[in-house]
């Protein structure tokens, strides 16, 4: 091929990817209009009318699905925008990124759980809720502190997907440990799920990937979230490792050099 030649199916592929995110760039406006539109029947019922509790019940699962979209949606532009090498970074302490990304996966996967948090009256307390409902919150001594430099949406995007991949697949515990040292800075999110079996680990962050595991599990995945994560992790010279065996539940380790 001469120099400066396009591969014959190069510009079809990037006219495709483009199409995409265009795609998904337009879908956040509709999907943020159903999602302000329920907000406002929940929140402003002086002038918008009451609720039976069916109503009620019925408008926060649409309440919250809108914002899985959204989430994913914004997921994917991230997936992108990282790939590009377009990162944006800023200082900011990770345990605080971390806590609050692990709240805010609880306002989709489990509600309840969410609302009890939200009505905690300080830090200690939260904690607390947390512990009663299966959640283990630890971080290393010397590490509230610390702040890195870093893309804070990427790295929020990977935390968040962690999250919820464990909540997904948990059956009653979920274990947050965030520990360094000088080099390193990790984050570990552990599970009492069905387990990753040693020749899967690999595919377990492939595009499009659903495990015979995933079969045991309530909700349905896309096999996005973990391949996205690992894409944004390796995009700020971090990675994510999985370490887990069929049956025995399943730990995955976010790492970042400092």
């Amino acid at each position: 091929m001469a120099s400066g030649e396009q591969a014959p199916n190069a510009r079809p592929s990037f006219l495709r990817e483009m199409r995409l995110e265009l795609f998904v760039h337009d879908m956040k406006d509709p999907v943020s209009v159903i999602e302000t539109g329920v907000r406002t029947l929940l929140e402003r019922r002086e002038s918008c009318g009451s609720l039976s509790e069916k109503q009620e019940k019925i408008l926060k699962r649409v309440l919250r699905n809108a914002q899985k979209t959204r989430q994913m949606l914004v997921t994917m532009l991230e997936i992108g925008r990282s790939e590009a090498g377009c990162l944006q970074c800023h200082r900011f302490s990770p345990v605080r990124l971390v806590f609050d990304a692990l709240i805010d996966s609880l306002e989709s996967h489990c509600p309840l759980v969410f609302d009890q948090v939200q009505g905690a009256q300080n830090e200690l307390d939260r904690q607390r809720v947390l512990q009663s409902n299966g959640i283990d919150w630890q971080v290393q001594e010397g590490l509230e502190d610390m702040e890195m430099e870093r893309d804070p949406r990427q790295f929020t995007e990977v935390v968040s997907n962690l999250f919820k991949n464990a909540l997904q697949y948990r059956k009653e515990r979920l274990g947050v440990m965030l520990k360094g040292d000088r080099q390193k800075w990790i984050l570990e999110v552990c599970d009492d799920g069905p387990g990753i079996s040693a020749e899967d680990h690999d595919a377990v962050f492939e595009r499009y990937m659903r495990l015979p595991s995933a079969a045991q599990t309530i909700r349905d995945g896309h096999g996005v979230g973990l391949a996205g994560a690992r894409i944004m992790a390796r995009g700020m010279g971090g990675d994510i490792q999985v370490v887990s065996s069929g049956g025995s539940g399943t730990t995955f380790r976010f790492y970042l050099p400092l």
